[in-house]
């Protein structure tokens, strides 16, 4: 039997996203902005629900295309939220513009939103050894240095927690349990 983070239960959904994306390194900007995306809708749920919700959202939201999103407006905002294939809570919804708006910000500023978020790392993964789920942190010093940078640069739903989360997710930070057969294949892929 394959050995996993428990984290993953046995949903198929929940399953493939361990088993395919989550702490695999992404360079992509358009990746990285759907993570944020997630991560924030993500506030207060659990993350099962945002994938079940995910094609949803790519079908809402233009495929994450964030100069369209970042060119919403209030009319479409307010249409979004109409629509059961997303959180609709509101300053979410309207904060995905606002995060669209700052994104293309950090893009002109830094060549890309990749080199940017990739920078708090020195350009590599951070290797952590959990033993457990219990031995991994919900924030650490770096999710706190970039999640008050981003807050700076205008950004919102970008905690500490939401961002160590993004850095899981992205492979910034491989979390993934010595145990399991993911831990050893994500330290490869870095």
């Amino acid at each position: 039997m394959t050995k996993r983070c428990t984290w993953c239960g046995d949903d198929p959904l929940y399953v493939a996203y361990h088993d395919e994306e989550w702490g695999v390194p992404v360079y992509d900007d358009h990746t990285l902005f759907e993570f944020l995306i997630l991560e924030g809708a993500q506030a207060g749920l659990a993350w099962i629900t945002i994938l079940r919700k995910r094609e949803g959202y790519r079908a809402l939201f233009d495929n994450f295309d964030v100069q369209k999103i970042a060119r919403y407006s209030d009319k479409k905002l307010d249409q979004l939220l109409l629509d059961p294939r997303i959180i609709r809570n509101r300053l979410k919804v309207f904060g995905a513009r606002k995060n669209a708006r700052a994104f293309l910000e950090v893009q002109k500023e830094c060549g890309s939103f990749s080199a940017y978020m990739w920078d708090f790392v020195d350009g590599e993964t951070v290797q952590n050894s959990p033993k457990s789920m219990r031995d991994v942190p919900a924030t650490s010093p770096v999710s706190d240095k970039l999640a008050k940078d981003l807050k700076k640069r205008g950004f919102t739903f970008v905690g500490s927690t939401i961002m160590y989360a993004h850095m899981q997710a992205t492979g910034m930070v491989n979390d993934h349990t010595v145990d399991c057969f993911r831990h050893r294949e994500c330290q490869q892929i870095a």
